[in-house]
């Protein structure tokens, strides 16, 4: 006999109201990838695009207090690699930190101004891996996909600080009005190629006319031959549960 009336009902997976103010809590998937340092042995996760050298962190956010609570979305963070800036800097990675950063002042109530000592010791991490488990504010918003083959998605609009009106209601679980952000529609990547013009078709050429040897120089290069798969990362140790102590006050 089994008594299904104690299973947990289905989860509502439609997408969040743009501009939701939520309470949220991070979870770090793990993608078998190493990060730098002991801490993230096998945190990050690669990127699907052929030959890219992006490396992410793939993470899950749950909501815990409010009308929305348990409902989740997902958002990666680019941590290596990807366009690099004028110092041989990751441009994405430059951007994930300072969200991170936002993460942190969020989850303790820090002003990003404060510079003092204990401050600055709250913001130095092992390694990513110690915001696993980290709960903050934020503010939602609902992101088009680039490809109209699938659905839109729920992202991090902005961190929500301890100066922010909204912030001290939404750490506490208070329900607070979703206020959305007027956006401009982004294009969509599956419009129908264009014919080409009749003008740009090359003629055939003639069976009479021999074809043209090209020179070595043109010459295609011989493949080279294939690289052996490097062997998958050792397993990193498991995820402290709930991050550093401190992180979560």
């Amino acid at each position: 006999m089994l008594d299904m009336n104690d299973a947990e009902l289905p989860r509502n997976t439609d997408i969040l109201p743009d501009g939701s103010f939520v309470k949220i809590t991070m979870q770090i998937r793990r993608g078998g990838l190493d990060g730098d340092g002991e801490a993230d042995r096998g945190v990050l996760k690669g990127a699907k695009s052929p030959g890219s050298d992006v490396r992410m962190l793939d993470c899950e956010f749950t909501i815990t207090d409010g009308p929305l609570a348990r409902r989740k979305f997902w958002q990666t963070f680019t941590v290596m690699g990807g366009k690099l800036d004028e110092h041989g800097v990751s441009i994405g990675w430059k951007i994930s930190k300072g969200m991170f950063r936002a993460m942190i002042d969020s989850a303790l109530g820090l002003d990003p101004q404060d510079m003092s000592d204990a401050a600055r010791g709250k913001r130095v991490l092992r390694g990513l891996s110690d915001l696993h488990g980290i709960t903050f504010a934020a503010k939602l918003r609902v992101e088009p996909a680039s490809d109209a083959r699938y659905s839109e998605t729920n992202k991090i609009d902005r961190v929500l600080l301890a100066s922010d009106p909204e912030y001290t209601k939404v750490m506490a679980g208070e329900s607070v009005p979703a206020a959305p952000t007027p956006r401009p529609p982004r294009a969509t990547t599956n419009a129908p190629a264009a014919a080409a013009p009749a003008w740009g078709s090359q003629p055939a050429p003639s069976p009479a006319a021999a074809p043209e040897q090209a020179p070595a120089w043109a010459a295609p290069a011989q493949p080279a031959p294939a690289a052996q798969p490097a062997p998958p990362p050792a397993a990193g140790p498991a995820f402290a549960g709930g991050g550093p102590a401190w992180l979560n006050g």
